[in-house]
C-alpha cells in the first residue's frame, strides 16, 4: 500500500492506495518543518491517523510538504520513518507537487497559492528555476498569510472601513493585544494569519476586500512572477485553495500582467495519485 500526502503549513491531504487499487482519503494537520520539529509530527500524526491506515502495512510514502527543502527534509524523513518502518520514504517540496498536478510532466509554470506562496519554471521532470518566496516574514505575496497580514494591519490601524470593522471585532473577538500575542508570542503565526482570508472570502463583494485581494495578486505578480524570463510565454497554472476560491481576481490580475490562465485547482491529490501509478 502506498500513501501520498500534499502538505501546506496549515493542512495535510493523504491519500491511502491500496493493493486493489481502492482509494481512502483523510485530512492532517500540516506539516511544515520550519515550525514544526520531529517530535512533533508524530504525535499528531499518531493521533490523527485513521485506524484502516496500518503503519506495518505502508510500503511507500510520498510526502510533499511546503518547507521541504534541502537541510529541513530530513526533519519530515524521521518523523514517517518512525511511523512507518518498513516503508520507503520519498520527501518533496510541495512545489514539485504543484509542477507534476498541474504539467504532469509537460514543461510549463507553476504555483502554489495557499498559506504560503510558490512558483517555479518545470521541465517536465524536475523544477528548474524558483525564486524564493521568502516565507510568510519576508515575502509569500499573494498567499493566506499574505492576505491576513494585510487585514490584521487595517484592522489594527484604523484603516479598515468603519462597518467591516465592527464586522471584523464580533466575528472574530480578537482584541489588540491578542493579535499581538498570537503573531509575535504564539506558534504557528502564519497559519492563525491565513485564517482571516476565510473572511475576506465572506466579504469579497465589498470594494474594500477586492480591493485588498486584487492588491495583494498584484504584488505576486510583481515581485514573483514578472522576474521568470519569459514569463508571458507560460500559461499560469496555481494549486491552492486561496488562488482557488479568489481565481475572478487572479485570472483578472494575470491577464493584466499578459499572462493566460490555464489550470488552477484546489487540490493536487487527485492528479498525483494518478501521477504515481502512472509512473511508479
Amino acid at each position: 500500500m502506498i500513501l501520498i500526502a500534499d502538505s501546506g503549513s496549515t493542512k495535510a491531504n493523504w491519500c491511502l492506495v491500496a493493493q486493489n487499487g481502492e482509494l481512502a482519503h483523510f485530512t492532517t494537520e500540516g506539516y511544515n518543518p520550519h515550525f514544526v520539529d520531529e517530535n512533533y509530527i508524530i504525535n499528531s500524526l499518531t493521533k490523527s491517523l485513521p485506524d484502516y491506515v496500518r503503519p506495518q502495512e505502508i510500503e511507500e510514502v510520498n510526502f510533499y510538504g511546503s518547507g521541504c527543502m534541502a537541510g529541513k527534509t530530513i526533519i519530515v524523513e524521521s518523523a514517517l520513518h518512525s511511523l512507518f518502518k518498513s516503508a520507503k520514504v520519498n520527501v518533496f517540496v510541495d512545489l514539485l507537487a504543484a509542477a507534476r498536478a498541474l504539467l504532469w510532466n509537460e514543461p510549463g509554470f507553476a504555483a502554489i497559492l495557499g498559506t504560503g506562496t510558490n512558483t517555479c519554471i518545470y521541465d517536465g521532470k524536475q523544477i528548474t528555476h524558483n525564486i524564493d518566496s521568502l516565507g510568510y516574514m519576508l515575502g509569500d505575496e499573494g498567499s493566506g498569510s499574505y492576505i491576513g497580514k494585510k487585514i490584521l494591519q487595517d484592522y489594527m490601524r484604523g484603516y479598515m472601513p468603519e462597518t467591516l470593522s465592527e464586522k471584523f471585532s464580533e466575528t472574530t473577538g480578537l482584541s489588540f493585544d491578542e493579535i499581538m500575542d498570537r503573531v509575535y508570542t504564539q506558534p504557528l503565526a502564519n497559519r492563525f494569519c491565513a485564517g482571516f482570508t476565510r473572511f475576506a472570502g465572506e466579504n469579497i463583494d465589498t470594494p474594500y476586500f477586492h480591493g485588498l485581494v486584487k492588491s495583494a495578486f498584484e504584488d505576486f505578480f510583481t515581485n514573483l512572477v514578472s522576474h521568470y524570463p519569459g514569463y508571458r510565454n507560460y500559461s499560469f497554472n496555481c494549486l491552492g485553495s486561496v488562488g482557488f476560491y479568489f481565481k475572478d481576481i487572479l485570472e483578472e490580475v494575470a491577464t493584466s500582467f499578459g499572462m493566460r490562465t490555464e489550470k488552477i485547482i484546489r487540490s493536487s491529490m487527485e492528479e498525483l495519485v494518478k501521477y504515481h501509478l502512472q509512473y511508479r
